[in-house]
């Protein structure tokens, strides 16, 4: 009897790659990780070595891939997004570190840009805010600060790319210059409607059209790798950034379906259906994916710290040895301190969208110690996901009882009671926490043939424990208003 196929899912994150071999209905059969560096050149500033994520990315595979005991029928690439990279086509060189999703650098270059009025047609047409997080902004610093590139990129010899793009390059040897739907709504750039560049920006921008890779569907034909990468060529047939393929993952293809993934930042996507809603409260319509030639659309709201403020006690303060202790502190926290951590290490996203605002502790006491430092580092992981999901609730005409989580901070039973706490609602955890990487699996299985179609996946989901609303009406409702005022004074701060 011939044993089927498997999966091979490509994971590029901000602080790791992953590489996991998956059968057709999503049972690891093996996994290799590789953490990789952050770079701080200056203050605001975060940047990636490409070819430190490129010798990553062949080393996971090759050792997840040597667990196949059947053939590998495709892969699939989820990858964190907005990352940027430009290289040349000639040798896939990249010509200057990769500028991370996180990177502030260009924070006056989009100020002048709203200044001249594009603050609208990027919202009716790109479905996002003006703001250093996306790609634009990015590839338009590296034109301007790399001598000669951007004659060279105007000659055509530049390629750019967010990570995903960079990795199909070399997997195919430059033979595929490629990105999906998802990605290319990430940058700033692309008209989710139309589902192409739209010139008016890419012209504003200053960017020249021949940097741009083509765009395809979320599950499709993107090509195959050189042999002598993995031993055979295996045909790449998903892609699908890392927030879009957690929704994937996670099961959720019904419009009203949430889910939101805890790791560096934390991110909650809304299924909104096959028309995109425009939100009131500045969140971002986004391409959710597009699947048999029908795109599908999600409200999303970023917060760009969540397990990055465990990784500062860790790391920065060194108050925690490891991050399963803010937990065992938060646990032990007296609980009639109201302490604030607002964690605008990198300004603030959704729905605030300040990227000068910075951090702060609010509202310590003599009493206050590490263990109140470490619930307010995990409370505010929970306040700012009631921020996102009360105006996704509210944009989308939809109420929200249930979320589905994933993420390494998923893990902590405390955090995710808390969340259901101040929401108020159920809280799912699957029984697999590597959607992200199920969800570009999926994909590229689907696209070949072996995965069930989505109604399939849906029936299947399961969650490992639901975490239930406990917190009483009233303190709940007066923890989330002192967390409004601690985030009103931090605002206040910004000129």
């Amino acid at each position: 009897m011939t044993a089927p196929p498997y999966i091979l899912a490509i994971d590029q994150g901000t602080t790791s790659t992953r590489a996991i071999l998956f059968d057709a209905a999503g049972r690891m059969r093996s996994t290799a990780q590789i953490e990789i560096a952050q770079h701080y050149p200056q203050p605001g500033w975060v940047e990636h070595d490409p070819e430190e994520i490129w010798r990553s990315v062949v080393a996971t595979c090759r050792e997840a891939a040597a667990a196949a005991d059947a053939p590998i029928a495709a892969i699939g690439i989820t990858n964190q997004r907005e990352t940027t990279v430009l290289w040349d086509r000639a040798t896939g060189q990249a010509v200057h570190p990769a500028i991370v999703w996180q990177d502030r650098r260009t924070a006056e270059l989009c100020e002048r840009w709203r200044r001249e009025g594009l603050e609208e047609p990027v919202a009716q047409r790109t479905g996002l805010v003006i703001d250093p997080y996306f790609s634009a902004a990015k590839i338009a610093w590296l034109l301007s600060n790399v001598p000669g590139l951007r004659e060279r990129a105007q000659n055509g010899e530049i390629a750019f790319g967010t990570i995903d793009s960079y990795l199909l390059w070399r997997l195919s040897r430059g033979r595929r210059h490629v990105t999906d739907v998802t990605n290319a709504s990430r940058t700033m750039l692309f008209d989710i409607r139309r589902l192409g560049w739209d010139c008016d920006l890419v012209e504003a921008f200053g960017i020249p059209p021949a940097v741009l890779p083509e765009v395809l569907d979320t599950a499709a034909d993107f090509g195959e790798t050189a042999p002598e990468l993995l031993g055979t060529t295996i045909p790449i047939a998903g892609i699908a950034g890392d927030q879009q393929a957690a929704l994937i993952g996670q099961a959720c293809f019904r419009r009203g379906m949430v889910k939101s993934t805890y790791g560096t930042g934390a991110f909650a996507l809304l299924n909104v259906g096959q028309e995109p809603t425009i939100s009131r409260h500045r969140l971002l319509t986004t391409i959710a994916y597009r699947l048999a030639g029908k795109t599908t659309y999600a409200l999303e709201g970023s917060i760009f710290v969540a397990g990055a403020a465990v990784k500062w006690l860790c790391d920065r303060l060194g108050a925690i040895g490891r991050a399963a202790e803010t937990e065992r502190l938060a646990a032990g926290a007296d609980p009639q301190q109201r302490l604030y951590l607002v964690p605008g290490f990198a300004g603030l996203g959704a729905p605030y969208w300040s990227p000068r605002a910075r951090g702060a502790l609010i509202g310590l006491t003599a009493e206050c110690g590490l263990p109140e430092i470490a619930r307010a580092t995990l409370e505010a992981v929970g306040y700012q996901t009631r921020d996102l999901v009360e105006a996704m609730a509210t944009d989308a005409g939809v109420p929200v009882t249930s979320l589905r989580v994933d993420g390494g901070m998923a893990a902590s039973d405390w955090t995710m009671q808390f969340i259901a706490d101040i929401l108020p609602a159920i809280v799912e955890r699957p029984t697999s926490v590597e959607t992200t990487a199920w969800g570009a699996a999926y994909i590229a299985g689907l696209a070949r043939g072996i995965c069930l179609e989505p109604e399939g996946l849906i029936d299947g989901w399961q969650p490992e424990r639901r975490f239930v609303p406990q917190m009483p009406a009233a303190e709940r409702e007066e923890r989330y208003n002192g967390w409004r005022r601690a985030v009103r004074g931090v605002l206040a701060t910004v000129s």
